[in-house]
C-alpha cells in the first residue's frame, strides 16, 4: 500500500490516530520548538543596519520553489563598470551591485548596455545578459527589423543621463532636463518603498524594491510617473478605468490568452506600449518640435486645425519591445515591468504631439497595412447559419431590406467536423460555395471565412484530411519536449499546431490555402480566430491516448444542456420573451439590471517551465491552461514559455504573404484576434467575444481607441454583440455607432436570436441612415487610412489627441473623433431619448450637426445636452475642414465609388478651412498610381491642388458651405453672396439656408484631375454682415 492509500484510508469520524511520546521523539519536538522560535526571532529583529521589506515574501510564489528569496526589496541593483562612447550614444557594462538576491531565479552578474539616439526623436535603451547562456529572448528580426541608429545626441531632441552606482538613466526632452524624466530608472525619481498591494489584490501587487532585478528567470524595471499621470495604451485589455488607466491601481498582464473580453484582465492580445500626456516643465513653445499643436501630424493633415500657440501639455510613447509573459503595474508615481525573460530593449519617443509619438513608434514597429477599399463596407457573420442555402439567405434579405451589405462571412459552421481548410459536403458543397462566392463577386460583394489556430489529428488511414498528413510528412508542427507531436484540443476534438519556426510551415500553410481556395471556397480576406493559440485543455492532453473523439469538449452554445438565455441589461426575458422587442403589446420592455467582473488570486505549482518562479497575474491561473503548454516546443529548440505571445503575429505575417503569393498585386485582407506590437503591418483585429450588453457597447469605444496606438487602424467590435441575446434598442444603437468605427461587422454566437440588422424595423431604419453616413464618408475614411499607412497616424481618435491643452478632456472615452473633423457622441443607454457630450475648444471652435448642418449651441468646456431618438445618433463637424464625399451613396462601395463627389467646406470664423483626400484604385498593392488632392481655404476662397498621377473619373457635382451667412450688407442692402467656381458661377442652382448659414450648389462639375478654385463673392472681409 503506497503513502496515497495510508492516508486516504477511512477512519470512524472524530478518530485520531495515537503515537507514544517516547524520549526520541520529545527531544525531536524540543528541537523543532527552539529552531521555530529562532526563526521566528529573525524576522521581527532585523540585522542592524540593514534595509527590510516591510511586506512579506508573496505566499502565491513561495509553495514550489524554495531556492528562491521572493524578495526584490534584498536585490542590490547594478553598477555601471564599463563605458564607451559611440558615434550615436553609448555602450557599457553592468554589474551586480552586491549579493545576489535571487529573487526569483539565478541573478545575472554581468549585462552589456547599448543606448543609441536611433533618430532625432527616439532613443533605445538595450539590456541584456553578456552570456548567451542566460536564455535572453528577444523578438524576432523578421517581426521587429531593427535599422541601424542615424541620430547624434547632438542632433537628438532627446538627452540621456545617467548615474554610475547603483546605475540608472534617465531620458528627457531637450529642454526640459529640470524636469521628471520622460522615462528614468534612477533612485532619485522613485518614491520611497515598498508601497502596499492593490486594495482587494494579493501581495503579489506590492512594490517591494526598485533596484533593477536581471535574473534568468525575472527581470524588473521601475519608471518613474507624475501624481495622477495620464496614461494610455498597455493592451490588450479592457481597462475598468476606461482608456485613460487608472495611475495608482491598475495591475495588468502580457500573456496572449482566449477570453471572452474580460474586464481587467488579460485577454488576446499583447502590446507594450504607453503613451503619456503630461504638463510640461515651463517650456516655450518654440522648443516643441515641428508637429503641429493638435496633435495632428503629416502632409495628410498638417495644419488643419491650429490649437493653441503655447503648448504647454506634451506627450511621449515608451515601447518595451519584449515578447515575454509580463506584468506591469502602475502604482502611485511609479511603472513597474516584471517580465519571465530578458533582454530589456525600450525604445522613448519625444513626441511632443501625440501624433508625433505614434508616428515614430509607427517608424520602430511598422507602418499599418494600406487595406483595400471594400474593406470599409458593412460586414455580416453569423456563428449558426447552418447551410450555404441560409448564408445566401441574409445577402437575400439584406438587398430587399435595401441595407447596403459588402461582405458575407461563415463561421466554423463551414466546416466539416470543425476541421480548418474545408467545406461539408452536405450543408456547404463546394460547388454550391463556388457559385454563390461568383455571385456575390458579380454583385461587386465579397466573401470571407474563418480559420482557427488548430490542426485535426488524424489518427487513422481512412480519415483523408491532406491539411494534417501533409503537414506532419513535413514535420510542421509544434513538438513535446520529447519530440512527439503536441496534442491538444479544439473545436474538431485532439488538434496539433503549426510551428512558425520550423523551415516548411509557410509553404505548407500557402498550399493549405490555395487548395481550399480552388476547391470553390474563393474568398477575398481571411479571418483568423484562436490564435493565442487556444486548446481547451491543459498541456499536451492528447499525447499517448486515444483520441478518437472528433467532438468538442462542452456542450456547444444553443443545443441541449446550453441555451443562450441572457439579454442586455434592463431586458427581463422572463416577463417578455425572447424577441428582444422595445415594446410588447405596446408596452416599452426596458427595466434595470447589470453584471459584474473582477480579478482572482493565483496559486501556481510544479516545475519552474509550466510554473515559473514569478506568476504573472494570467486569468487563468496556471500559463498553460486554455492554450498551450509553456515547453511545448518549436523546432529550433524554443520554449512556448519565451514565444507564446508570438504565435499570433507569425500566422498574420504567414497568411499575408500567401494572401500575395496568391493574389499578386492585390492588397489582402485580414482581420485577426490575437495580436502583437506590429501587427498592423499584415492584419486588422476585431474587439473578440464581446457581450450583447450595454456595458459592452461602451467598452467598445476604449478598445478602438487602444488600437489605434497599437498601429492597428483597422478595428472594430462584434456590432450588436456576440455574446447573449441582443435585443432592438441595443442593436440599433450599436449598428448606429459602429458605422463610425473602421471595421464594422455584424456577428453572433450560435443559439442565440438572430441579429442581422433586417430583423427589426428601428433597426434597419437605423442601419440604412448610419451606412448612408459611412459609404458618404468613404473618401474621407479611406484618407485617413492612407494616412495610417503613409504616416503612422490614427483613423480614430480620443478628443484630447485633437485638443490636447484641454485637461477636461484626458478621461473622455465615451465619444470619440473620426480624424481631426468629424466628432460622435453615441447613445450607450438603455430607454434614452437624450445623450450628453462635450464639444472641444471650449466655447471658440463651432460645431456643426451632420445631419442638419446647423451649429451648435455648446456649452463652453462642458457637457452639452443633445436630442438622441431611436436611430439617431450625434454626429458634428468641426469648423475649418473640408471634406471630399460621395454625393450619392450606393449598395457597395463599389457602386457608391463610381457615382459623383461633393465637396462639404465647414468655415471657421475666419471664414478658413483645411482638408485634403487620398485616391487610388482602391486595391493595388503596391498602390501604383494614386493622387493626392490638397483644399486650403482663406477669406472664403478655396483653392484645389492635385498632386500625382492616378485619373479620377468621378466629378464634384455638389458644393456645400457650412458657417456663411448667404446674406450680407452694401450701402445698407442686403445681398446675397454669390458662388464662383473658377471665376465663374455655378450653372447650376444655389440654395440659400439663412437660418443654419449654408450654402449649396449643384451641378457644378468640378474636375478633380485639375486644380480649381471655389470663391464666395465677395470675400466676405469686405463686406459687413447682418
Amino acid at each position: 500500500m503506497d503513502a496515497d492509500d495510508v492516508s486516504n484510508t477511512p477512519r470512524p469520524r472524530g478518530q485520531r490516530r495515537r503515537r507514544a511520546l517516547t524520549v526520541p521523539r520529545l527531544l525531536l519536538l524540543t528541537a523543532l520548538t527552539l529552531l521555530l522560535t529562532l526563526c521566528l526571532l529573525a524576522t521581527v529583529w532585523p540585522l542592524k543596519g540593514a534595509r527590510r521589506a516591510l511586506l512579506p515574501p508573496s505566499p502565491l510564489n513561495s509553495v514550489a520553489h524554495g531556492k528562491y528569496s521572493y524578495d526584490t526589496s534584498l536585490c542590490p541593483g547594478y553598477n555601471l563598470t564599463g563605458l564607451s562612447r559611440t558615434p550615436t550614444g553609448l555602450s557599457g557594462t553592468l554589474s551586480l551591485a552586491g549579493p545576489a538576491c535571487n529573487a526569483y531565479g539565478t541573478d545575472v552578474p554581468l549585462l552589456s548596455l547599448q543606448i543609441d539616439h536611433l533618430n532625432r526623436d527616439t532613443v533605445k535603451i538595450l539590456i541584456s545578459s553578456a552570456s548567451a547562456s542566460t536564455g535572453d529572448y528577444p523578438i524576432p528580426a523578421s517581426l521587429l527589423p531593427r535599422p541601424p541608429p542615424s541620430s547624434s545626441e547632438e542632433e537628438s531632441n532627446l538627452v540621456v543621463k545617467w548615474t554610475d552606482a547603483p546605475w540608472g538613466v534617465s531620458v528627457y526632452r531637450k529642454g526640459e532636463e529640470g524636469g521628471l524624466p520622460l522615462f528614468s530608472t534612477e533612485r532619485r525619481y522613485l518614491p520611497e518603498e515598498p508601497i502596499p498591494p492593490v486594495e482587494g489584490m494579493d501581495e503579489s501587487t506590492a512594490l517591494r524594491g526598485f533596484n533593477l532585478v536581471y535574473e534568468d528567470q525575472y527581470v524588473q524595471l521601475t519608471t518613474p510617473l507624475p501624481p495622477n499621470a495620464n496614461i494610455y495604451g498597455l493592451g490588450e485589455a479592457i481597462s475598468p478605468s476606461g482608456f485613460r488607466r487608472d495611475p495608482d491601481a491598475t495591475v495588468g498582464t502580457d500573456w496572449a490568452r482566449d477570453a471572452a473580453d474580460p474586464v481587467g484582465e488579460n485577454m488576446y492580445g499583447v502590446q507594450p506600449f504607453w503613451v503619456e500626456h503630461r504638463l510640461s516643465p515651463g517650456v516655450a513653445a518654440s522648443a516643441a518640435g515641428s508637429g503641429s499643436p493638435a496633435g495632428s501630424s503629416g502632409p495628410g493633415e498638417q495644419g488643419a486645425h491650429s490649437g493653441e500657440s503655447a503648448r504647454t501639455w506634451r506627450t511621449h510613447g515608451v515601447f518595451l519591445a519584449s515578447p515575454a509573459g509580463a506584468d506591469y503595474l502602475l502604482r502611485p508615481h511609479v511603472l513597474e515591468w516584471r517580465l519571465l525573460r530578458g533582454p530589456l530593449e525600450l525604445y522613448v519617443f519625444a513626441g511632443p504631439g501625440p501624433g508625433e509619438v505614434l508616428a515614430q513608434y509607427a517608424q520602430v514597429v511598422g507602418r499599418p497595412a494600406m487595406i483595400p477599399l471594400w474593406a470599409l463596407g458593412f460586414h455580416l457573420c453569423r456563428w449558426g447559419w447552418e447551410t450555404v442555402n441560409e448564408t445566401r439567405e441574409q445577402v437575400t434579405r439584406m438587398r430587399e431590406a435595401n441595407i447596403p451589405l459588402e461582405a458575407i462571412w461563415n463561421d466554423i459552421d463551414l466546416y466539416t467536423a470543425y476541421r480548418d481548410f474545408t467545406a461539408d459536403e452536405v450543408s456547404y458543397p463546394a460547388e454550391e460555395m463556388r457559385a454563390f462566392i461568383r455571385q456575390l463577386g458579380a454583385n461587386d460583394q465579397h466573401y470571407v471565412p474563418i480559420v482557427d489556430a488548430a490542426i485535426a489529428k488524424v489518427v487513422n488511414s481512412s480519415d483523408l484530411y491532406d491539411p494534417y498528413t501533409h503537414g506532419a510528412e513535413l514535420d510542421v508542427f509544434i513538438k513535446n519536449p520529447d519530440g512527439s507531436e503536441y496534442v491538444g484540443q479544439v473545436w474538431p476534438g485532439y488538434t496539433v499546431f503549426p510551428d512558425w519556426y520550423a523551415r516548411n510551415t509557410a509553404d505548407w500553410w500557402t498550399g493549405a490555402l490555395r487548395a481550399w481556395f480552388e476547391s470553390g471556397v474563393e474568398f477575398s480576406g481571411i479571418w483568423l480566430d484562436m490564435n493565442e493559440a487556444s486548446s481547451f485543455c491543459d498541456g499536451s492532453c492528447g499525447s499517448r491516448r486515444d483520441i478518437s473523439n472528433t467532438t468538442p469538449p462542452f456542450i456547444l452554445p444553443g443545443l441541449p444542456g446550453n441555451p443562450i438565455t441572457t439579454f442586455p441589461e434592463g431586458y427581463n426575458a422572463s416577463i417578455w420573451g425572447n424577441s428582444g422587442n422595445i415594446s410588447v403589446n405596446g408596452t416599452l420592455t426596458y427595466g434595470n439590471d447589470g453584471p459584474g467582473t473582477g480579478l482572482g488570486r493565483r496559486s501556481p505549482e510544479g516545475d519552474e517551465v509550466n510554473n515559473p518562479p514569478y506568476a504573472v497575474h494570467n486569468g487563468e491561473d496556471r500559463l498553460s491552461v486554455h492554450t498551450l503548454a509553456t515547453n511545448a516546443t518549436h523546432a529550433d529548440g524554443t520554449l512556448e514559455l519565451v514565444a507564446h505571445n508570438l504565435w499570433g503575429i507569425m500566422e498574420e505575417q504567414a497568411t499575408y504573404n500567401t494572401l500575395l503569393e496568391m493574389f499578386p498585386g492585390k492588397r489582402p485582407f485580414i482581420i485577426s484576434r490575437s495580436t502583437f506590437a506590429g501587427s498592423g503591418k499584415w492584419t486588422g483585429h476585431w474587439l473578440g467575444d464581446n457581450y450583447s450588453l450595454w456595458e459592452y457597447l461602451y467598452l467598445s469605444i476604449q478598445g478602438v481607441l487602444q488600437f489605434q496606438f497599437f498601429m492597428i487602424p483597422m478595428v472594430g467590435a462584434d456590432t450588436c454583440g456576440f455574446g447573449g441575446n441582443t435585443d432592438e434598442e441595443l442593436c440599433n444603437r450599436w449598428m448606429q455607432m459602429a458605422a463610425f468605427t473602421p471595421f464594422y461587422r455584424n456577428h453572433n454566437v450560435m443559439g442565440a436570436i438572430p441579429q442581422e440588422p433586417y430583423r427589426w424595423f428601428s433597426v434597419a431604419e437605423a442601419s440604412r441612415i448610419a451606412i448612408a453616413a459611412r459609404y458618404t464618408l468613404l473618401p474621407y475614411w479611406y484618407t485617413l487610412f492612407a494616412n495610417a499607412t503613409l504616416y503612422g497616424l490614427p483613423t480614430v481618435r480620443p478628443l484630447w489627441y485633437e485638443f490636447p491643452q484641454e485637461p477636461e478632456l484626458f478621461g473622455i472615452d465615451r465619444q470619440f473623433m473620426v480624424g481631426p473633423s468629424i466628432l460622435v457622441t453615441p447613445v450607450l443607454t438603455p430607454n434614452a431619448s437624450q445623450v450628453e457630450g462635450i464639444f472641444p475648444g471650449r466655447g471658440n471652435v463651432t460645431w456643426f450637426d451632420w445631419w442638419t448642418h446647423a451649429s451648435v449651441n455648446a456649452t463652453a468646456g462642458g457637457n452639452t445636452t443633445l436630442d438622441a431618438p431611436l436611430s439617431h445618433i450625434n454626429v458634428h463637424i468641426r469648423e475649418g475642414s473640408v471634406l471630399l464625399l460621395h454625393d450619392q451613396p450606393g449598395y457597395t462601395t463599389t457602386e457608391t465609388r463610381n457615382g459623383p463627389y461633393s465637396l462639404l467646406i465647414a468655415f471657421d470664423q475666419n471664414y478658413a478651412a483645411y482638408g485634403s483626400a487620398y485616391v487610388d484604385d482602391g486595391i493595388s498593392w503596391p498602390t501604383g498610381d494614386s493622387t493626392t488632392l490638397t483644399f486650403t481655404t482663406t477669406d472664403g476662397t478655396l483653392r484645389a491642388k492635385h498632386s500625382g498621377n492616378f485619373t479620377i473619373d468621378q466629378k464634384v457635382e455638389t458644393i456645400i458651405l457650412l458657417g456663411v451667412p448667404p446674406i450680407y450688407y452694401s450701402e445698407g442692402q442686403p445681398n446675397f453672396y454669390k458662388l464662383l467656381v473658377n471665376g465663374y458661377e455655378c450653372l447650376g442652382p444655389v440654395d440659400y439656408s439663412d437660418d443654419i448659414k449654408e450654402m449649396r450648389a449643384s451641378g457644378c462639375s468640378l474636375d478633380l484631375n485639375d486644380g480649381f478654385t471655389v470663391q464666395l463673392s465677395p470675400s466676405p472681409s469686405s463686406v459687413v454682415e447682418r
